[in-house]
């Protein structure tokens, strides 16, 4: 429902000067913060109120909540990682940052400035979480002019000077979730990320630039390439960073291999790329040590072919199947990597263990769509649409991404 408010900042008046122009932006701006003031007490209301139901229902403690986040995203439109750091921010708000959230209802305190100092006095104690919130946002005049970086040092070094063995407790902590990830980039690149200590990161980089500095004269590539090229070859053990070995299913049309289609190709989990780069590896894969799994669709249809199963866990096939239909987690906002293949409607309440009844999902949906008063139902299965119920009473559907 579109309110009378909303159509008013929709129909703004365009033909004003400048000046008139800055002063909204401006009140916009505080406008966003008040907003997002009353979200945060409404997702802590929210909560609060589904504890007490949960309790009030014998569930166990730590099934207390379960499901608050995954509305919230939904409501919010965004991933359920997205929904469950808003419902944090709103807890701590509500609970311990009564400063911040009161200079947010300011105007002058904004929801992700809010974030920086909750991340920040994550690893304090309540009492201590208290006080930086008092350093530091008691008095907005203290902050006016801060950047995001000037507002993450000074979170900091509040918090060093209250706690430092929590500091180090921190620490440790973020040591044990170093971790390396890829995404996508463009143009059949992707960014592969590390997440390391301090000096490990530093000594990294440091022995890469130094072979980098050793290049002979009529090498063709830029030290950036070459440092790139090394880190291939170091980690994997080849002699050559374009040798390496890989399995990668690609998705396309017959047309597309064969006759010269610019249809684009999708590697499951990662997105299309040109068909052009697509019968590019293809061809290298012949002279090459690389795999490359060639996965045909019909062009007329774009169809994949459904397979059942009379078990209750997805067999490897079918499970194989979810996940290059779906892509990505099914859940409407979502779309992170699928970990689960779910029933859409439960196994025990009568579902099918198949494609029009599986969805992929990530382990945060799949666990969370169990919460009291969730419910699905598949509603399309030619374009394989399901809606998902939350337990408001809202709905929200979610149709599987064209193959290619």
């Amino acid at each position: 429902m579109i309110t009378e408010f909303q159509r008013h900042l929709v129909a703004l008046d365009r033909h004003v000067d400048n000046a008139t122009r800055i002063d909204r932006v401006a009140q916009l701006e505080e406008l966003k913060a008040q907003i997002c003031a009353a979200q945060a007490i409404d997702a802590a209301d929210l909560d609060r109120e589904v504890r007490a139901e949960h309790a009030a229902m014998g569930l166990p403690k730590d099934k207390y909540g379960v499901g608050v986040a995954a509305q919230i995203a939904l409501a919010r439109r965004e991933s359920p990682t997205a929904g469950q750091g808003h419902l944090t921010l709103a807890r701590v708000l509500v609970t311990e940052m009564p400063n911040a959230l009161a200079r947010m209802q300011d105007g002058v305190l904004s929801e992700h400035r809010a974030q920086i100092i909750r991340r920040g006095i994550t690893h304090l104690d309540a009492i201590d979480r208290a006080a930086v919130d008092t350093a530091l946002c008691a008095n907005s005049k203290l902050f006016a002019g801060w950047s995001d970086h000037r507002f993450e040092t000074e979170t900091r070094k509040a918090a060093d000077l209250l706690d430092v063995e929590a500091r180090l407790r921190r620490n440790k902590l973020a040591e044990s979730q170093r971790r390396v990830t890829v995404r996508p980039a463009a143009d059949g690149m992707a960014y592969l990320t590390a997440l390391l200590p301090l000096k490990q990161a530093i000594a990294v980089k440091a022995t890469l630039t130094k072979a980098a500095k050793w290049i002979t004269a009529g090498e063709p590539r830029t030290p950036a390439q070459y440092e790139a090229d090394l880190l291939v070859e170091r980690v994997t053990g080849v002699s050559k960073a374009e040798e390496i070995p890989v399995s990668v299913s690609l998705v396309m049309t017959d047309l597309s291999l064969l006759a010269n289609d610019d249809h684009p190709a999708r590697i499951p989990g990662y997105g299309t790329i040109p068909a052009a780069i697509a019968r590019l590896w293809v061809a290298q894969s012949a002279r090459t040590k690389a795999w490359i799994r060639r996965l045909y669709i019909a062009p007329t249809t774009g169809e994949l072919v459904a397979m059942d199963s009379r078990r209750r866990i997805f067999p490897k096939p079918l499970a194989q199947f979810l996940d290059l239909r779906d892509d990505r987690c099914r859940t409407p906002y979502c779309g992170a990597p699928i970990k689960h293949h779910d029933h859409i409607i439960r196994s025990r309440h009568g579902g099918a263990t198949s494609a029009e009844d599986g969805a992929g999902r990530c382990e945060f949906c799949n666990y969370h769509k169990e919460a009291p008063g969730f419910s699905e139902k598949p509603i399309n299965g030619e374009r394989h649409t399901f809606e998902t119920r939350t337990p408001t009473g809202h709905t929200f559907e979610s149709t599987a991404p064209p193959i290619i």
